[in-house]
């Protein structure tokens, strides 16, 4: 994408002191509802108010939002309030109407980025627009597909353009509802330092608990702004009602979250911020040089088991292995999720080495 700081100027033009925090309820279930969460939020940090008008349900049968009705909610509140509104479209009717209410920024949801057919669509539909258009991640972990879904909407010149951070879907389960997987919006802000960067801690979470320690991780990571479910009544929300906060809650979020500095130029905190980092550098060096040394004990472990005929997957093996290296994670303070995923990894590298060694011409 050429002129990447085009793809800033619109954030800057809020010149906030904050992040920029959007917020409101999952769903826009009745007008009530939307006015009284929408002037609660009024009272907080937060600048823009979301809603789902549509909601894409994963099974059929579930409340799938109050659709076009809800807009008219959304303009009234933002008549009252002052707030900008927010709402995510999915297809070109949606934007059509979005646009017709004045909504101001749209998202393109995670299970539309997962398809380029549908981003097509809804940026031909968008083409040239001057509103902001934010792109949630897909589903699945794969930044290809979000960085070509960011790219088709910046080739149909849409100049204001940032990305949501949800979450990604796995088959494992974890304290999330989506594995947060930071390195891939890490890799993202790397290669589009200027392609402003949001985090969505609610579907991440998918409970309220952990919402804060989520947006804290974000702002050290430098990220832009939050999208945070906001609801006056969680508890009795028609989605999602377990990753929704209140308004109060979100006003003591806001006060609570450190914001870091970018950077100190002072030559003290470079010197002590490069020593780190060259120890850091080290470590990795010898990490590395370690792993290669496993490998080459799995590789005379695979010609013992050629030799032998013995099967490459020894089960009550692996199992010894895993618990041990989880209580010795635990000696070290590290989680059992990354000692799981760290060794899973590990394990599968070294059924490859032994496959090559006794199955040295299978594919």
């Amino acid at each position: 994408m050429e002129n990447k700081k085009e793809l800033r100027s619109w954030l800057d033009a809020f010149n906030l002191s904050h992040p920029l925090v959007i917020a409101g309820p999952c769903s826009a279930e009745t007008e009530e509802q939307l006015l009284k969460t929408a002037h609660q939020l009024k009272e907080t940090d937060a600048t823009v108010l979301r809603a789902g008008i549509w909601k894409p349900r994963t099974r059929p049968g579930n409340f799938e939002g109050v659709g076009a009705l809800g807009l008219k909610w959304l303009q009234k509140a933002k008549e009252e309030t002052g707030m900008l509104t927010t709402t995510e479209v999915a297809n070109p009717h949606h934007v059509e109407l979005a646009l017709k209410h004045d909504v101001d920024i749209l998202w393109i949801g995670a299970r539309s980025t997962v398809s380029p057919f549908i981003v097509q669509e809804l940026a031909d539909a968008l083409k040239g627009t001057n509103k902001t258009i934010l792109v949630k991640n897909p589903v699945n972990p794969d930044l290809a597909l979000w960085l070509g879904a960011v790219e088709r909407l910046h080739q149909a010149d849409i100049k204001n353009l940032g990305v949501i951070h949800r979450g990604f879907s796995t088959y494992e389960k974890t304290k999330y509802r989506n594995n947060p997987e930071w390195q891939i919006p890490i890799d993202l802000k790397n290669r589009f330092p200027d392609l402003p960067l949001f985090l969505d801690p609610s579907h991440i979470a998918g409970r309220r608990d952990i919402i804060f320690d989520l947006c804290q991780t974000a702002l050290d990571l430098n990220y832009d702004g939050l999208m945070i479910e906001t609801h006056y009544d969680p508890e009795n929300a028609w989605s999602d009602a377990a990753q929704q906060i209140t308004p109060e809650r979100l006003d003591q979020i806001t006060i609570d979250l450190r914001i870091r500095k970018k950077g100190d130029e002072k030559i003290a905190f470079q010197n002590e911020l490069n020593t780190l980092r060259t120890q850091i550098d080290v470590i990795d060096n010898k990490i590395v040089e370690m792993l290669g040394k496993r490998m080459t004990i799995a590789d005379a472990i695979g010609e013992l088991k050629k030799e032998h005929n013995v099967a490459i997957l020894q089960v009550k093996r692996w199992n010894e292995v895993l618990g041990r290296m989880i209580l010795k994670g635990e000696e070290s303070k590290l989680s059992e999720e990354f000692i799981l995923r760290l060794y899973k990894a590990i394990h599968q590298e070294s059924i490859n080495h032994q496959k090559k060694i006794i199955h040295p011409n299978q594919e």
